[in-house]
């Protein structure tokens, strides 16, 4: 089938876009408009044109994606076509009968996740700071197979934490600790006292927190699952700032003591390092002109992103029974960014 031929929808990817005569002039068109090359495009080449929207942070609505969905087709908008993208394969029932307690569920790779889990029949204790954007999961949940309980809390609190473990009723098969947030790309001597307590907080210290609480739970049962969020800057230094880096050093930590000290026990902890995620999360206000400048080149070299639900396969693999001979892993699910 030749560029001329391919139907362009919004699940096309960015790059079957570029390659095709109308759909390359509309991308290109739009990138002269903001004062961009194509170049700036190679890294999200692999994703589909919707997921414009959500890594824009509201720069690019909804409409914009319908309207070169329409330009591309006569001023219609054409039923979704199989171009070869990636698209998610649910398996059904793989979660059923299981509790999955999981943070950051509200948005991003932690909404990605609880839904995957929803959608494979478990029961999703979800977790978030955002009473708002859970209720918006909930909502989005009544069709699938399993069960959501939301709970509305802060991880780095220890209240909060005794609350989600109440809220899964006894049980819990399995954690993913998701949640986190950016620094400032700050090094060492510009990193303040709150950027550094913030991050560690929520990055390590709240997944540390949780993992303790939920432990003795799978201790009795003999078995139980542990997925904790690190990233490619708990893997190299250039990928973050210092707060950042730290926290996910620490992760990375976390993940191979506990791995070890229960492997006898019937609990596998493992983690995993997401590179370039297309999930529009926000940066602080103020950005570290030093950090930025001096992660900038490196953080170019980033092969791809991914998509949160990308993310969410990932996580939940290793969540799941399919990866139940795997314990104290770090999977770089970041397109071979931790290689170069």
């Amino acid at each position: 089938m030749s560029n001329d031929d391919i139907t362009l929808t919004a699940g096309s990817t960015i790059g079957t876009w570029l390659a095709h005569p109308v759909g390359g002039d509309l991308i290109r068109g739009l990138l002269a408009q903001a004062g961009v090359g194509e170049e700036m495009l190679a890294p999200v080449r692999t994703l589909p044109l919707q997921q414009m929207v959500a890594m824009s942070n509201g720069q690019m609505p909804q409409s914009a994606v319908d309207d070169l969905v329409r330009a591309a087709n006569g001023g219609e908008i054409p039923e979704p076509s199989d171009d070869g993208a990636w698209k998610e394969q649910v398996t059904a029932g793989r979660f059923g009968g299981k509790t999955v307690v999981v943070t950051g569920a509200a948005s991003g790779i932690g909404r990605a996740t609880a839904s995957r889990i929803l959608r494979e029949g478990g029961r999703v204790v979800a977790v978030d700071v955002s009473a708002e954007r859970l209720a918006s999961l909930a909502a989005s949940a009544t069709s699938f197979d399993g069960e959501v309980v939301t709970v509305t809390g802060d991880i780095t609190q220890q209240d909060d934490v005794d609350v989600i473990v109440a809220a899964a009723g006894g049980r819990i098969d399995a954690l993913a600790n998701i949640a986190g947030i950016n620094d400032d790309f700050s090094p060492l001597h510009e990193t303040s006292d709150a950027m550094w307590d913030r991050v560690i907080g929520v990055n390590l210290t709240g997944a540390f927190k949780l993992s303790r609480a939920v432990l003795p739970v799978m201790l009795a049962a003999g078995s139980g699952s542990i997925v904790n969020v690190a990233s490619e800057a708990g893997l190299r230094g250039n990928a973050s700032g210092n707060a950042y880096t730290v926290s996910k050093h620490g992760v990375v930590g976390l993940t191979k003591s506990a791995a070890f000290m229960y492997a006898q026990q019937g609990i596998r902890v493992n983690a995993v390092a997401p590179g370039g995620v297309a999930t529009g999360i926000p940066m602080p206000p103020h950005v570290s002109e030093v950090g930025a400048a001096r992660l900038g080149p490196f953080q170019a070299a980033i092969p791809s992103l991914a998509t949160a639900e990308q993310l969410a396969a990932s996580i939940t693999f290793l969540l799941s029974d399919d990866g139940v001979n795997i314990n104290g892993a770090v999977l770089a699910s970041d397109g071979g960014w931790s290689v170069q």
